[in-house]
């Protein structure tokens, strides 16, 4: 879908449901209009209460929102209402931690196990650790993990790398957050256990005082698709250009999304949905399919296990009627090959274009087919890799390439790759 609409659109310009003179609606977004149609009338749940602040949510708000790696952004319906991250922002203080501390450090402190039990469930492995970063308790250790000297450094960290998530200065809702640490009494109870097991390293005030301050973020599901898109995009934000995360953090952060972010429906979700999320109690989920697009949704009412309940419904429809699950199988994939010359007055050049982003399967294809050209009786006497058109390098993908030219020469055969943006190293 990423290909679809030549022009960006800046993440917080307004949009409007009306097609305006000479407006020509994105294709993208069409589909996107229609899903919150086909979902507006399904069982909208509850609004969340046990927060009071987040009561007074408007249950009819319902938006959706797309964001390509490429950086284009496609909304609908209400994305751009603003409401607080709640427990999404769990996904991006995690990617953090384990950015600034490595996985080793991190998960001294908690799991990575899915609980199968509600968000705020006391779950404990057997080591004393929360089962995960997802839920509550797991979460408070993981944010009082950010290096900060005080509660206010830490809150000043979290908030700035979320923003540049969001690919821009997030908001924040002082009344949600009094509200939070007001009522918040389970949430301390957890963090008290957290203390007595020995993996929160600060005192259960301090720890809860940064986690209430970074569920009150103020977010729209235009924010959150373009979040998930920085994900997807190997920690880079595809609007901005920022590194925000390394890629290996980026996709630690999804891996869990992927086992723990729909708490104890996330074995349903991967069953119907199949792709790495995390939902909040303010009525969002961010949703994602690596190296495609990042996907928010918002609509307050929530169902039974806390997820909001027209947004799993949008993202059931789409995993569904587009192929969204990260386990469909494609039907062609598309091949990496974009032209080869034949020249040379005996044809004994041979050029071989590549294109996009060449991964193991693509150049897994390219070196079995060469190796096979290589072996005939009246092989090519030299070989051009042209890696012009190509995007992406995977590591392994140069690995393979280089062991290609290393048997060429020892056949005897001339092997060239012409790689212009130094892919290859």
């Amino acid at each position: 879908m990423s290909g679809m609409n030549s022009d960006a659109i800046p993440p917080h310009a307004h949009h409007s449901d009306s097609i305006q003179a000479g407006e020509l609606r994105s294709p993208v977004e069409e589909t996107l209009h229609r899903v919150l149609e086909q979902t507006r009338s399904c069982e909208p749940g509850v609004v969340a209460d046990y927060i009071p602040e987040l009561a007074t949510a408007d249950p009819g708000a319902n938006g959706i929102a797309l964001v390509s790696v490429r950086g284009r952004v496609y909304r609908a319906g209400d994305c751009d209402h603003e409401f607080t991250i709640q427990s999404i922002s769990k996904a991006f203080v995690y990617a953090m931690a384990v950015d600034q501390l490595g996985l080793e450090e991190v998960h001294r402190h908690v799991g990575y196990e899915p609980s199968g039990e509600p968000f705020n469930a006391i779950s404990m492995d057997a080591r004393g650790r929360p089962q995960n970063p997802m839920i509550n308790a797991g979460a408070i250790v993981t944010s009082a993990l950010i290096p900060g000297a005080d509660p206010e450094a830490r809150f000043t960290a979290i908030r700035k790398v979320l923003s540049a998530f969001a690919g821009h200065p997030l908001g924040f809702s002082e009344g949600v957050f009094a509200s939070e640490y007001a009522t918040g009494h389970r949430n301390r109870a957890l963090a008290n256990l957290a203390l007595a097991t020995g993996v929160l390293p600060r005192s259960v005030d301090d720890a809860v005082t940064v986690y209430f301050q970074q569920c009150s973020l103020l977010v729209t599901a235009a924010d959150l698709a373009v979040m998930g898109s920085t994900l997807a995009n190997d920690g880079r934000n595809p609007v901005t250009g920022e590194q925000v995360v390394s890629p290996t953090a980026a996709r630690h952060a999804m891996s869990v999304m992927n086992s723990c972010g729909m708490y104890d429906r996330s074995g349903q979700w991967q069953l119907e949905v199949g792709i790495p999320a995390k939902s909040g109690v303010g009525g969002g989920i961010v949703a994602l399919k690596p190296g495609l697009f990042g996907v928010g949704v918002f609509s307050p009412p929530l169902d039974a296990a806390g997820n909001s309940a027209r947004g799993v419904a949008a993202l059931k429809l789409l995993s569904n009627d587009y192929g969204f699950h990260v386990l469909r199988h494609p039907d062609t994939p598309a091949s990496p090959v974009a032209g080869i010359e034949v020249s040379g007055e005996h044809d004994e050049h041979v050029t071989i274009r590549l294109r996009g982003d060449l991964d193991f399967v693509a150049t897994e294809q390219i070196v079995t087919d060469l190796r096979e050209s290589l072996q005939r009786p009246q092989p090519p006497r030299h070989v051009t890799i042209d890696l012009s058109a190509v995007s992406r390098l995977r590591p392994v993908s140069a690995t393979l390439l280089r062991l290609s030219a290393q048997r060429a020469a020892e056949i005897g055969i001339e092997f060239e790759i012409v790689d212009p943006s130094g892919l290859n190293g």
